[in-house]
């Protein structure tokens, strides 16, 4: 897993970490010290640790004018036992909401298990973006960590969908390909 880095090429146009508006602002990294881990396995040291002990991220792009941000996910995301969702909600995607952001993109080709819990924050989350327009998508997320995304009915606020070779685009055509999918869903 140490191998695995967030996708980088978009550094030339945005770093979370020298955003001022970005909850990592001011983070600083190693690229030598490899101190995080997932289940005793360590992972690069570029991704960003916002609470949970399973699941890390790293936000790739936020665009305030066009209101969305893209978010690489790596772990399990745990509701059942360390309420990830509460610490994405809390920590990560409440100050990009005060921000104006409604559209959220996560990356989630490298979450390898899901376990479900109370659903309150992705109710609160998916309503508060809705009522602007926005939404919530999960790109390339493995077929069983779908599934039991589907089983918990956690597909209800964050819209399920496949993206072949991401990385090829630049991020606002990458939104605006996500945005139209959303849209035909959704309505």
């Amino acid at each position: 897993m140490h191998d695995i880095e967030p996708f980088y090429n978009w550094r030339h146009i945005y770093i979370s970490e020298e955003d001022e508006r970005s909850p990592f602002y001011g983070r600083e990294y190693s690229e030598f010290q490899f101190t995080q881990t997932i289940y005793n396995y360590y992972i690069h040291p570029q991704w960003d640790d916002f609470g949970s002990k399973t699941l890390y991220m790293k936000v790739l792009i936020a665009d305030y004018e066009e209101h969305y941000v893209v978010v690489e996910l790596i772990g399990e995301w745990n509701d059942a036992i360390e309420n990830d969702i509460m610490e994405i909600k809390r920590e990560v995607v409440d100050p990009f909401i005060a921000e104006g952001i409604n559209k959220f993109i996560l990356i989630t080709e490298n979450v390898l298990n899901f376990h479900s819990g109370d659903r309150d924050y992705y109710e609160e989350w998916f309503e508060e973006v809705n009522s602007s327009g926005g939404w919530i998508a999960a790109i390339n997320m493995p077929e069983q960590t779908q599934y039991d995304f589907k089983k918990a009915h956690i597909d209800r606020y964050i819209q399920l969908t496949e993206i072949d070779n991401w990385r090829i685009y630049r991020p606002i055509h990458l939104f605006r390909k996500i945005d139209e999918q959303m849209t035909k869903k959704l309505h």
